[in-house]
């Protein structure tokens, strides 16, 4: 099985920020939008080589959405920035009705997503963002594993006509995808090949389930382990030729099981390939406080999870 080593642990946001502040040397049209998170999200630096382009809206992101899609009439690629629970929950009907109706150009990018926000607690910890954002007709969702992938999606969306939502988060995480990466909007990208079954994740979960792979591997289970980075479009063919060999699926996320990831590969397999799957995410339910690793643990978002539903699901098949 291949293996990938930790570059040195990185938080996504900072990811989001280098590549916002390399697209503010590339692409003049781009522009950044905050709602009084400037440190948070890693934008000081596009802020400090482009002030003309950055918009301190404070802490009213339903009028962030609104100006976002204004911009966009002007030829602008506007990127906002906020916590995912306030780029979503807080603004779903400016969403709905300023961006994604028309179909405007705007990246709506969105930090510390998931339980790893860790001691903030369930307020601000949103479990439902991407079943909000992937219901919206036209709306592409994208959910990046480390620093390296999730600076790389940065840079490619503003070269995607039409609105984006980019979710990342607040944790050091393992740094392994590679620097010189191309980002490529909807590819599914394979990071072990196996044979007994598919292990299909997103975001902080993808490299808990390269550990999982490892771990299996040395009690003689080979595991495909697949990085859907991006949860709408998803990578049908990727999935459906994965279970042809394999014959049983995990999915794993940092979402309620309800409406994420893992509905949207069931729903896949339900009109093309029957297989037994089984689901690693939050089971309708809200977070809580507490510290990154301790919330995995407890919510079974971790490695140690995803094995024992490969265990399980083996033997559905």
């Amino acid at each position: 099985m291949k293996k990938y080593t930790d570059q040195g642990k990185n938080d996504t946001r900072s990811g989001f920020g280098a590549g916002l502040a390399e697209l503010g040397r590339s692409n003049p049209n781009v522009v950044a939008l905050c709602a009084d998170l400037i440190g948070s999200l890693k934008m000081d630096k596009f802020i400090e080589e482009n002030p003309e382009r950055f918009f301190q809206i404070g802490i009213a992101e339903a009028n962030m959405m609104g100006i976002a899609a204004g911009l966009t009439i002007g030829g602008k690629i506007p990127f906002t920035g906020t916590f995912a629970n306030f780029s979503t929950g807080r603004v779903y009907d400016q969403i709905r009705q300023s961006i994604a109706y028309s179909g405007k150009n705007v990246k709506i990018c969105a930090s510390h997503a998931g339980v790893t926000l860790g001691e903030d607690g369930a307020t601000h910890q949103i479990l439902e963002d991407i079943g909000l954002m992937k219901m919206l007709p036209g709306m592409v969702v994208i959910n990046p594993c480390d620093y390296n992938q999730t600076k790389a999606a940065t840079i490619a969306i503003a070269d995607y006509e039409g609105p984006v939502y980019l979710r990342f988060g607040r944790p050091k995480v393992a740094n392994f995808t590679p620097v010189d990466q191309k980002f490529e909007i909807g590819k599914a990208l394979h990071l072990t090949e196996g044979t007994d079954v598919t292990i299909v994740a997103t975001g902080h979960l993808v490299w808990e389930a390269l550990i999982a792979a490892e771990n299996l591997e040395s009690q003689g289970i080979s595991a495909e382990v697949i990085n859907i980075h991006t949860i709408k479009p998803l990578d049908a063919n990727a999935i459906i030729n994965s279970v042809k060999k394999t014959g049983c699926i995990v999915t794993a996320e940092e979402h309620n099981v309800l409406g994420g990831l893992g509905e949207s590969v069931a729903r896949v397999l339900a009109t093309s390939l029957p297989t037994p799957q089984e689901f690693i995410g939050t089971n309708d339910t809200f977070g809580e406080s507490g510290t990154p690793a301790q919330l995995m643990e407890k919510y079974g978002l971790d490695n140690k999870a995803i094995e024992k539903a490969v265990l399980k699901v083996i033997e559905r098949k």
